[in-house]
């Protein structure tokens, strides 16, 4: 996989067993990944690998709050997995497309990702996975756009402190997920197959 104006880099081979956010720290902290090694790679993936030094303060903070998002939920599968993958096809993030969230053995069926595309028409979605898509999409693109009429429909699904972590979880997902596209990492960081 090339990063703009560059060469290869490292692809991860088993990331079944990570979040998409454990991979990508685990790309900054790999010093034998190629953009670290090469005269011929400075600038940006030399700065991606020694992304632990350079923002100390808030990259360690940033990396437990992604974390956080998906081992501390209290949401229900298909809302999160409804969420979280509008986000990733907004961003435009390939990884975070890709991946599936498994929560107690579970991931959502094959074919979820199109119905969350078409969540304004899908027989596919319940209510609750509806409205966070719908609040998926609305975050990112129109959020100033969330009206009375809106956050009603939501209050009705949705308890205050359910509203709040998902509200916390896109912006989770809005930020890294368009982190790792901007600088390339979704296309470094592969599932097996693709």
């Amino acid at each position: 996989v090339a990063w703009p104006g560059h060469t290869q880099v490292h692809k991860r081979s088993d990331p079944q067993d990570h979040h998409p956010v454990e991979i990508d720290a685990k790309i900054y902290q790999d010093r034998n990944i190629e953009a670290g090694k090469s005269e011929a790679q400075p600038g940006l993936r030399q700065a991606v690998a020694r992304a632990p030094e350079m923002v100390a303060g808030s990259g360690p903070a940033a990396a437990v709050f992604a974390q956080k998002v998906y081992e501390d939920t209290t949401l229900g599968l298909r809302e999160f997995e409804a969420a979280r993958l509008r986000t990733a096809q907004i961003n435009g993030c390939i990884f975070c497309q890709d991946w599936r969230t498994e929560m107690d053995g579970q991931k959502v069926e094959d074919g979820f990702d199109a119905a969350v595309i078409d969540w304004r028409t899908t027989d596919a979605l319940d209510t609750r996975a509806r409205l966070a898509a719908e609040y998926a999409e609305r975050y990112a693109l129109d959020h100033h756009g969330l009206d009375d009429e809106f956050w009603t429909r939501m209050k009705a699904e949705y308890s205050d402190a359910e509203i709040v972590e998902l509200s916390m979880c896109l912006g989770s997902w809005l930020a890294f997920g368009r982190l790792n596209h901007v600088l390339g990492l979704d296309s470094a960081c592969v599932l097996p197959g693709h």
